[in-house]
């Protein structure tokens, strides 16, 4: 649905001015996902939460793409036309910047009244305008100029995304501590206020540019393909989930067997999907091609997980014993919590030479340069705001490793899903049975093994859908779910004493052995399909 590429023609020059224009918003999703992990223990602090309950905010915040891209699918299909292509991809940014305002400003009175259940119907406001800005600003970015170098703008944006990532968990403990790296001071009510009405403001003053520029519409003529078979699939999980949802908040029941049937509830639906699809493919749309099945299924691991190990990560540092012996003060998280969120940009940067029209040779070297050129400015950032990154400095030979593994994996997107899945499985067994720093590093490196992992899964995913592909690119993005329903389950784990938040990384373990299962099996699906896809060069995101 929304993510057709325009049918621009191949003389069409970027559009430079827009595209500047453009990636502002892709900043601001990264700056505000990444403050989460800030945000959340000190949520946990002030309302005296559980580790399951804190995490209810990536919840609320990673289940709005899915519901906000979920309603305008099926209105879309409801009407018979893409909504958001009629509308213009412009205003479509625009209408979804001014609802993330008023999610912003609703924190305020939420955090004045001392609500968290408000807090997260808040941060769910904000992230379904960013389900509309995102759903918009992908093909609006594409449409630009000439779609065979449409990845090219992507990785750019992209790597806007991933300096957000890495400077908002630093400029937000800022804002709410004070400091950055300084000792822990008593956060009010106040200082929220102040850091969203701040961020309000911005999102409104980014409103305004982009209603005022003489960006283009962005429209195109593609057909919307509907599947109503499909359609109801979705709704159906949709509203098996927020039965789950209920039965946790009015029962006794444990939340972790709840968590667990929603996991299978996800998983089950899109087996059946394509199970009765394969019998009778009318009406199915692109659920009918299993690559699609097991890559929304892989979307929705790859978010979760790299969301889980971030926004549990706060919890764990500060255990005592863990990292120091009394425990890590609030203010001081961000530093570690910056360099993951900036080991993804690291990966980003390094995914995107690939667009440079450099030589074989110079492709190697700018891979061995770029890194940690990158992993440079993350230590800037941090030493500007004041942090000590005297302990970061090892990280270097995560890198080096992660390095290797690009090079070997040499841009083709099974074996690269494959090299950094494995390697990413080993890297969370190190963290769980170490502890100190070179635990925290190896927590970390799985930065560096996500951040190539998205165009990996999603090309393989949507190769050979063919008139499908842009519907299956629209429930690919719904598979953000994950970010909803792993952290909290990784959560409920951490909350069982005989467990404990260190040992609930073997979940992070797992679903990276799952990914490396599924680089296996796409290609297995796609080869008897005719498709040998590792022999084609994988895209950007």
């Amino acid at each position: 649905m929304s993510e057709t590429l325009t049918a621009t023609p191949s003389t069409t020059k970027t559009n430079s001015g827009a595209l500047a224009t453009l990636v502002i918003v892709f900043f601001f999703w990264g700056f505000i996902a990444a403050s989460n992990s800030i945000f959340i223990p000190f949520c946990k602090t002030h309302f005296s939460l559980s580790q399951f309950e804190s995490q209810l905010i990536g919840s609320a915040f990673y289940g709005a793409y899915f519901i906000g891209s979920l309603v305008l699918y099926l209105l879309s299909s409801t009407v018979g036309y893409d909504i958001l292509n009629k509308i213009g991809y412009k205003k479509g940014i625009i209408y979804g910047l001014w609802i993330s305002v008023i999610g912003a400003l609703a924190i305020i009175p939420s955090a004045n009244a001392n609500s968290f259940p408000l807090i997260l119907v808040s941060f769910f406001i904000v992230a379904l305008g960013f389900s509309l800005q995102q759903t918009a600003a992908q093909p609006f970015a594409i449409s630009l100029g000439d779609p065979a170098t449409g990845s090219h703008r992507l990785n750019l944006a992209g790597g806007v995304n991933s300096l957000g990532t890495t400077l908002g968990p630093i400029i937000v403990s800022f804002f709410l501590f004070g400091s950055v790296g300084g000792e822990q001071k008593n956060v009010t009510v106040t200082n929220v206020n102040n850091l969203y009405l701040i961020v309000a403001a911005v999102f409104a003053a980014v409103a305004l540019v982009f209603t005022f520029s003489k960006l283009p519409d962005g429209k195109d003529d593609a057909k919307f393909e509907g599947s109503k078979k499909a359609s109801a699939s979705l709704v159906t999980m949709t509203g098996l989930i927020i039965a789950i949802i209920v039965v946790g908040q009015l029962t006794a029941i444990e939340k972790l067997p709840l968590l667990i049937i929603t996991l299978l509830v996800v998983i089950g639906i899109l087996f059946y999907s394509n199970n009765s699809a394969v019998k009778n493919n009318d009406g199915w749309g692109a659920m009918k091609y299993p690559q699609l099945i097991y890559g929304m299924i892989g979307i929705f691991v790859y978010v979760g997980v790299e969301v889980t190990i971030d926004n549990n990560f706060g919890a764990l540092l500060k255990i005592p014993g863990y990292l120091t012996e009394a425990g890590l003060d609030e203010s001081k998280i961000s530093k570690y919590v910056s360099l993951y969120w900036g080991s993804l940009m690291i990966g980003r940067w390094t995914g995107a030479i690939g667009v440079f029209n450099l030589s074989q040779a110079g492709r190697k070297i700018a891979t061995v340069i770029v890194p940690f050129v990158a992993f440079a400015i993350v230590l800037l950032v941090n030493r500007l705001y004041g942090n000590d990154i005297g302990d970061l400095l090892p990280y270097a030979a995560c890198i080096l490793i992660a390095v290797a593994a690009f090079l070997f994996g040499q841009e083709k997107p099974v074996k690269t899903l494959l090299t950094l899945s494995l390697l990413a499985t080993a890297a969370m067994l190190i963290g769980v049975f170490t502890k100190g720093i070179v635990s925290v590093y190896a927590l970390i490196a799985g930065g560096l093994c996500c951040s190539i992992m998205w165009p990996c899964i999603f090309s393989l995913s949507v190769a050979g859908l063919g008139k499908y592909t842009s519907q299956g690119s629209a429930f690919l993005i719904m598979m953000i779910l994950g970010g909803a329903i792993i952290p909290p389950f990784q959560g409920s784990l951490g909350d069982i004493p005989s467990i404990g938040m260190h040992h609930s990384y073997l979940i992070a373990a797992a679903c990276f052995a799952f990914l490396a299962f599924l680089a296996l099996k796409l290609r297995a699906v796609l080869k008897s399909q005719g498709l040998d896809f590792d022999n084609q060069i994988g895209g950007g995101h």
